[in-house]
């Protein structure tokens, strides 16, 4: 009977993690098979992508990519710039604050610490569609259109970040550390700069993949502050390549700025994600 249920057991195993991976792959290809489709698609023109579905590349990538980036009525260069500016400025604020946040909700002990932590959490339930309309007439009474600072400094109140942040820290942060560093004489931004961020880096690289990606591809505030053909950002720019008069519409530029949107987002990942590799293998050794 002991050697059936095993047997069993493995047979469960075995289905289960058949099944597990089986799911893996099938999305794993359709994330893969869009990517290559939009390549694909950058390949061909406009007639060619009005007749129909194909698998297979064409030669007109030059072309699109000539029509694209010689554009009159947009700037790409400019516009990829202006979103990489705001993005990473984005990025890092948002990181570096939620981290410390997250430091001072998770290190220090004071009364109203639970309230502040639940304060946060319920922020985090309001979406950001709910205050957009009150932000966008603050701005103008502000008189901040047109300015990148809108769509850089909110970023650093994020509590979905300081959530992970804080998670994380109690995972990998013990308080032992940062009372040996007081001892030490160390001061409380010196403990968190050269102690706990290091400690900190994997979550750092995959928080900032993320925020970098959402302001890259944010499209609502920036659309509705900044009217200026100098200061559009790569989404505006796709929009208006999309919306232009039917005469002059083109898919194949539309689908090469799309595929040039993306390529500074991939740079972006494989140069954070290896810290993400190390931080884990440097977690396994020390266990």
């Amino acid at each position: 009977m002991n050697t059936q249920e095993s047997e069993r057991g493995r047979l469960h195993l075995f289905i289960a993690r058949v099944v597990v991976y089986a799911v893996l792959i099938f999305l794993s290809f359709l994330c893969l098979f869009c990517f290559y489709m939009l390549i694909i698609n950058s390949t061909r023109s406009n007639a060619e992508l009005q007749a129909g579905f194909s698998a297979l590349p064409r030669g007109h990538f030059v072309e699109n990519l000539k029509n694209a980036w010689n554009d009159a009525s947009i700037n790409i260069p400019r516009g990829m710039m202006n979103s990489f500016f705001i993005a990473a400025c984005s990025a890092v604020l948002k990181t570096y604050f939620s981290a410390l946040t997250a430091y001072g909700i998770h290190v220090y002990d004071f009364k109203l610490k639970k309230a502040a932590f639940l304060f946060i959490m319920a922020v985090m339930m309001i979406p950001p569609q709910v205050s957009a309309v009150g932000f966008i007439q603050l701005m103008y009474k502000l008189k901040l259109t047109n300015n990148y600072l809108p769509l850089i400094l909110p970023g650093i109140a994020a509590p979905v970040v300081f959530f992970y942040m804080k998670q994380y820290m109690e995972s990998v942060l013990p308080l032992e550390i940062v009372e040996s560093a007081r001892i030490d004489g160390a001061g409380e931004f010196r403990i968190f700069n050269q102690i706990v961020l290091p400690v900190l880096k994997p979550a750092i690289a995959v928080q900032m993949i993320f925020s970098f990606v959402e302001s890259w591809n944010n499209y609502f505030i920036p659309a509705l502050l900044l009217d200026k053909a100098e200061m559009k950002t790569v989404p505006i720019m796709i929009a208006q390549l999309r919306s232009a008069d039917y005469s002059k519409f083109d898919m194949g530029k539309v689908y090469m700025f799309i595929l040039l949107a993306i390529l500074p987002v991939l740079v972006v990942y494989l140069f954070l994600s290896k810290f993400i590799i190390k931080g884990v293998t440097a977690g396994s050794v020390k266990g």
